[in-house]
């Protein structure tokens, strides 16, 4: 495996892991039963924290894509020469021919 390929995926699971961590941070947006215990706080200082977290969450998306992104190009290279199997799948010829019974199969007919 490439160097490069391995750092890149660790860097993924943690920004992932730190992502669920973020997630579970915020407070819902429905109108569940939480929702008349969240507009009293939202007054005093809580919802530039969930903006805040909300920037937090977007980011961490944005670094996992790019990341993903940019590590699909550093797999299947070895040493600078590229794996390609295409030609591989689109030039297989194959000469047996399937086997059939050469005759139908007699049965006897149904007794009464």
């Amino acid at each position: 495996m490439n160097a490069l390929f391995v750092i890149l995926t660790v860097l993924i699971v943690l920004a992932a892991a730190l992502l669920i961590l973020v997630v579970l941070l915020q407070n819902g947006k429905g109108e569940g039963m939480a929702s008349n215990f969240v507009a009293g706080n939202q007054t005093f200082g809580v919802r530039q924290t969930a903006d805040a977290l909300e920037k937090i969450t977007w980011g961490l998306v944005a670094f996992i894509l790019i990341l993903s992104i940019f590590s699909s190009f550093t797999t299947g290279k070895a040493k600078g020469a590229a794996i390609d199997v295409t030609d591989q799948i689109e030039n297989v010829t194959t000469n047996a021919q399937p086997e059939f019974p050469a005759a139908p199969i007699q049965q006897d007919a149904p007794t009464e």
